[in-house]
């Protein structure tokens, strides 16, 4: 996954256990692409001080994630449901020849998705 999908994906779930004022810098990084100079400069530190703020964010979200696994379960739903759009457009496009094949996929896919909520 690309850094800064994985930036914001981490965010999106963790972000709140941030404080305010990491969660402002974090942003700026993240969302708004501004550089550590530019966040520096409108918080009143130094770039060194945002540097180091920001490394200490990836890291204290990536041990929530590694904890609690919200992130990699929210990927995993997402890829079973889109499998699931995919078998049911086949279906629609096949007719219903393969109705129980069909059926035992959407079946299996949707206990595991039940399983890891």
């Amino acid at each position: 996954m690309e850094k800064i999908v994985e930036q914001g994906l981490l965010y999106d779930f963790y972000g709140e256990l941030l404080t305010q004022h990491q969660r402002r810098i974090y942003e700026g990084v993240v969302y708004d692409n501004l550089s550590l100079g530019e966040i520096a400069e409108e918080e009143g530190v130094s770039r060194q001080a945002v540097h180091d703020i920001v490394r200490r964010c990836d890291k204290a979200l990536k041990e929530y994630e590694s904890k609690l696994r919200l992130v990699a379960k929210f990927e995993s739903v997402k890829e079973k449901v889109a499998l699931i759009g995919k078998l049911s457009e086949q279906y629609m496009n096949n007719g219903k020849a393969d109705i129980v094949a069909y059926g035992m996929q959407v079946r299996k896919l949707s206990e595991e998705i039940l399983q890891e909520l």
